[in-house]
């Protein structure tokens, strides 16, 4: 029978890497499948789920808008004109405007 997680972590001296809070929500591989209709739901209403597998820690499922916040999918502007529109400058005044200057004359 496997040793429960923080008895284990408490004998092996803790444990050192950083943790994302999941407020004891974790899960075997298996369970989670047998199961994944509850963890999916938990994941939505509760936060994060960890699954592990073999003892190990191996994904988390988090609810959309969490991964939507962690990733900045939806800050990102597609390109650089909706960059500068969406900027907190933006009403600051600057002149971005470029003159049409052709350049200068090089002799060669």
């Amino acid at each position: 029978m496997p040793k429960p997680r923080k008895r284990l972590q408490r004998e092996l001296g803790g444990d050192t890497a950083p943790r994302l809070k999941t407020a004891g929500n974790s899960w075997q591989v298996q369970s989670a499948k047998a199961r994944f209709s509850e963890v999916f739901r938990r994941a939505r209403t509760e936060g994060p789920q960890r699954i592990t597998r073999q003892g190990k820690d191996g994904v988390v499922m988090v609810a959309e808008e969490q991964y939507v916040q962690l990733v900045g999918k939806s800050r990102q502007p597609r390109n650089l004109v909706q960059f500068f529109r969406q900027s907190p400058l933006v009403g600051a005044g600057l002149d971005l405007e470029r003159d049409r200057d052709a350049g200068r004359d090089i002799d060669l």
